[in-house]
């Protein structure tokens, strides 16, 4: 980019040609202070350069969460969301996953994670008006094989989930053909995926969901302790790939990710607070400032019974979003997919 592009003085930008830097990435991997030495310009005039430079690197502004929260921001879609085709987890979601951001989805194992990301792969295929984006999915497996027999008894029992919409409709939808699966054994393969394979799907309009199930397992077992600052640079590089197709292709991200220890053992009805101090996501720091949304689904030690189905108790908890308040419902995995429990079905629950 030229330099005459950006929004700056003359005289900046003279000094910027005299300390000879030749491109906006320049600038940006440059202090403040080195900055003075190099161009001679004041500590104002600097951080005006910075301010120019970023702006230059970033293809999209921000979004205010005032803009988010009230579903006014034109490149989100006037607040598009992709519903989880549950009314009791849509509620608490003020409609479903956001299409423009990287949502986490943490828990421990057996939680219930996989089982609503195969669900958004199934919802994501309705049209706008049943809470969906009217295209396919597109889930990377890094550590376990697809479990492709319990998504086809998912769609066996769509219409059983989902009596909002017309039995006609759900019939006419090949849902399987339209959930594309990718295995990635490595960093170098992932990458690959995210950077050829993935964009294609999108720009055909193919896809109109990324999942990744799950982004801890090759972060943990490539590096080693020892390696924190390579690994927190590529988890950084991954974490950009995601939000550049997020927002190029409008798309809702979902990121899978494992705890690093679980709860302590409570006896009796757990009433404490959604998320309890001991429940901590893997990846630390680096990778909780590179999400928008962050949900945790708990295993709770109750029972609930419909029917002849049981199920262990579920809680879906909002740990930080700019447009959600800290609250969790109460959940269960029943054969046709995730549900949330009314008043009522709470009730029932068994300890």
């Amino acid at each position: 980019m030229d330099w005459h592009q950006l929004d700056l003085s003359p005289r900046i930008t003279a000094a910027v040609r005299r300390a000879k830097l030749k491109c906006v990435q320049d600038v940006l991997c440059v202090s403040g202070l080195d900055l003075q030495r190099l161009t001679g310009l004041s500590r104002s005039d600097v951080q005006q350069l910075i301010t120019a430079a970023a702006t230059a690197c970033r293809p999209h502004p921000p979004v205010p969460a005032l803009l988010l929260h009230r579903g006014e921001c034109r490149r989100l879609e006037s607040g598009l969301r992709l519903s989880v085709g549950c009314p009791v987890l849509d509620e608490l979601l003020r409609g479903g996953l956001p299409v423009g951001g990287v949502t986490e989805l943490s828990g421990e194992s057996g939680a219930g994670k996989t089982q609503l990301a195969l669900q958004l792969c199934l919802s994501v295929q309705y049209p706008t008006q049943h809470g969906g984006l009217n295209s396919g999915a597109v889930y990377i497996c890094t550590e376990d094989v697809f479990p492709s027999s319990r998504l086809q008894q998912l769609i066996s029992d769509q219409s059983c989930l989902r009596s909002d919409v017309p039995p006609t409709l759900i019939s006419r939808l090949q849902f399987s053909d339209h959930v594309y699966i990718e295995h990635t054994a490595d960093l170098e393969s992932l990458q690959v995926c995210l950077s050829r394979r993935v964009p294609l799907l999108l720009a055909r309009g193919a896809v109109r969901l990324l999942v990744v199930d799950s982004v801890a397992a090759l972060f943990r077992c490539e590096f080693q302790a020892s390696d924190w600052l390579e690994r927190t640079k590529q988890l950084l590089s991954f974490s950009s790939t995601l939000h550049h197709l997020s927002q190029e292709f409008n798309t809702p991200v979902l990121c899978i990710n494992q705890r690093r220890h679980r709860d302590p053992p409570n006896p009796g009805r757990q009433e404490a607070p959604p998320l309890s101090s001991n429940v901590s996501p893997a990846l630390g720091l680096a990778w909780a400032n590179q999400v928008m949304v962050r949900l945790m689904m708990r295993r709770l030690q109750e029972t609930v019974a419909r029917g002849n189905q049981r199920s262990a108790l579920r809680r879906l908890e909002v740990v930080f979003a700019p447009h959600l308040a800290r609250d969790g419902r109460d959940a269960a995995v029943w054969r046709e997919g995730v549900r949330g429990l009314t008043g009522s079905e709470c009730t029932d629950v068994q300890h």
